[in-house]
């Protein structure tokens, strides 16, 4: 996961200062001397990690700090301020234009990311109730005008093009076409090359003049490092971008170029890559990503990509049948095990919340997973049903039919059971009574231990 090693780095300089109790300067300035060497070795930008380690330095060691009753939790708000302050604040927004459609330049070299991701931010904007288009402008890679539709058709979002004619009057029949069909945002998937040159850059101002785009995006790999920097810097030497977007952030434990691109180029991040899916999409907040950094989790982010991928009439059904019926079997649990999966995997789950960066990653296996849903679906609809006719010698053959062991049958069958007798109370309606019940949930999950679930390894 992103900042992997430099969240870990960070930890355990933070469990250093809160071993001392009271802390001197000598003690801050020797932490900022290890917060130094973990940004750089997360690939961050030399002068960026000399500006922030000065600003860190020179707020943690006033008098207010070290002579405060928790100087050490002062000196990690006053880093968490700081990395806020450096990857920019969560007011940057997509345009819109008052006049549609909004027209959005994507560009970015060969490899980024570009078409998959102008197609990821587009079923994003469809989602949040626009209704975008993709413009195919890229006529010199091979396929890429058929990857555009691919990913297009996925999104379900409409896709332009012309075939392999001057990309400049695809943009603006695009653009035309957008305004008579009621399209309100315009998503230009422009060339790239394998390097920033010259041609490359007439083009893209030529479209730039001839469109004048609301927007321009400039999508950088993130596992590129500080060359992701570098690239942003020129493109908007050459073109003057407005914002980036980060791909592949998920794949690079580093980070580094996630904390420098705003404080190198001036532009900042919108939106961020965090796997292959189109759903593995996310807006960028610094303060949350700042979160993350510091092992706190991002709960937000977690409950947001939850809402993404609920299906809220089968939730106001199971809602219901809970609520009236009281009843709550192994179907539900299934149908509520599919829709996680659908939040990603395991471990960029739990890394959202706080602590989970804790947890070793042999405890965090997906598989544990398919392994649930193997004893389910190995179930007969009756004892899916009613789990209480399950006897021994049907464990036997749900654990044969799943390839686990009768022992992990059992451990379903009790979850369940506490499951459903939790499930129950929400049968009762009152306000004391819904409080009394959600102080009882959140104790049952901070009480909850993952190495009971069947398939988890032990300890």
């Amino acid at each position: 996961m992103a900042f992997e090693g430099l969240s870990e780095k960070l930890n355990n300089v933070f469990k250093k200062l809160k071993s001392h109790g009271r802390l001197t300067e000598s003690d801050v300035k020797e932490a900022m001397r290890e917060v130094r060497l973990a940004l750089l070795e997360a690939d961050v930008s030399y002068k960026v990690v000399k500006d922030f380690v000065g600003k860190v330095t020179e707020k943690a060691v006033g008098e207010e700090v070290l002579t405060s009753l928790t100087p050490a939790q002062q000196v990690i708000k006053i880093v968490n301020e700081e990395l806020i302050a450096l990857m920019g604040n969560d007011n940057a927004r997509l345009a819109l234009s008052s006049k549609p459609p909004t027209i959005i330049m994507m560009c970015g070299l060969q490899g980024s990311g570009k078409t998959t991701h102008s197609a990821k931010l587009a079923k994003m904007l469809k989602a949040e109730g626009h209704r975008p288009m993709l413009a195919a402008c890229d006529i010199y890679r091979p396929a890429a005008i058929q990857q555009l539709q691919v990913v297009g058709e996925k999104a379900g979002v409409k896709v332009f093009e012309m075939g392999q004619i001057d990309p400049v009057i695809i943009a603006k029949q695009a653009v035309r076409y957008a305004k008579d069909y009621g399209h309100d945002y315009v998503l230009l998937d422009t060339a790239g090359r394998l390097h920033i040159d010259t041609e490359l850059m007439e083009e893209l101002q030529n479209i730039k003049a001839a469109t004048e785009p609301d927007e321009i995006m400039l999508v950088v790999d993130a596992m590129t490092g500080q060359d992701a920097v570098n690239v942003a810097k020129a493109f908007d030497d050459a073109l003057g971008i407005d914002s980036v977007l980060m791909s592949k952030l998920d794949s690079d434990t580093r980070g580094g170029a996630a904390l420098s691109v705003l404080a190198v180029t001036g532009k900042p991040i919108k939106y961020v890559g965090m796997g292959e899916k189109l759903d593995d999409f996310e807006k960028f907040h610094p303060s949350r990503m700042a979160s993350r950094i510091l092992g706190m989790g991002d709960v937000l982010t977690l409950i947001e990509r939850a809402e993404t991928v609920i299906d809220h009439k089968e939730a106001e059904k199971l809602t219901r049948k809970i609520t009236e019926e009281g009843g709550f079997d192994m179907n539900d649990l299934l149908d509520q095990l599919r829709q996680i999966r659908k939040m990603g995997s395991l471990k960029s789950i739990v890394s959202m919340l706080p602590g989970g960066d804790k947890i070793p990653d042999e405890q965090l296996d997906d598989n544990q997973f398919n392994r649930l849903e193997a004893l389910i679906t190995s179930m007969t609809p009756a004892e899916r049903a009613k789990p209480s006719i399950i006897n021994p010698s049907r464990k036997r053959r749900i654990a044969a039919g799943s390839g686990n062991k009768v022992e992990d049958v059992n451990r379903l069958l009790k979850q369940y059971e506490q499951m459903q007798k939790m499930m129950k109370k929400f049968g009762g309606k009152g306000g004391k009574k819904s409080k009394a019940m959600m102080r009882q949930a959140k104790r049952a999950f901070a009480g909850m231990d993952m190495n009971h679930l069947p398939g988890m390894p032990k300890k």
